[in-house]
């Protein structure tokens, strides 16, 4: 059953035109989403003797705000489709999922994966303006003064542009 879950995640990759790296752990796949707001999103995918899970980095931890921050991402964790947001022991925010041995075929890795992605690209810009707004200003106010590109930060003018 493994070795079909395993085939399945390298099937899925080719039907999708996404790259599977295998990775440094037994059963481990690698792959990453492209996406919009945020650029790429890296997805580990693991299968073991009982399911294949997927843990995706979304980004590092907040600078500021933190109850609204993490608040944000439990409320938003009733309406994720089989995944949730979690930390890793330095802070860091993931999207994590599993699926079942038994359940794993093309389909439920597209399903999986698609939710990912829309749940990490989706989120990316409100949790950035939630957890790094003061950085954000600063590095705009550093760009506008010097006459620099603002164009990756274009997203957020509305928060940062000076009144």
């Amino acid at each position: 059953m493994r070795e079909d879950a395993e085939q399945a995640v390298r099937t899925w990759g080719s039907e999708a035109g996404v790259e599977v790296v295998v990775g440094t752990r037994r059963g481990e796949y690698v792959v990453e989403l492209p996406g919009e707001a945020k650029l790429r999103t890296g997805v580990s995918l693991l299968v073991t003797d009982r399911a294949l899970s997927a843990s995706a980095f979304v980004m590092r931890r907040p600078d500021e705000n933190h109850e609204v921050f993490y608040r944000w991402m439990l409320q938003r964790n009733t309406r994720l489709p089989g995944l949730a947001f979690a930390l890793d022991q330095l802070g860091d925010v993931y999207l994590v999922g599993r699926i079942p041995l038994p359940g794993v075929n093309v389909e439920t890795i597209d399903d999986l994966l698609g939710a990912i992605l829309t749940a990490s690209d989706g989120s990316f810009n409100e949790l950035l303006a939630l957890g790094f707004l003061s950085s954000m200003r600063r590095e705009w106010a550093w760009r506008v003064d010097r006459g620099e590109s603002t164009r990756n930060l274009e997203a957020f003018r509305h928060l940062l542009q000076d009144e």
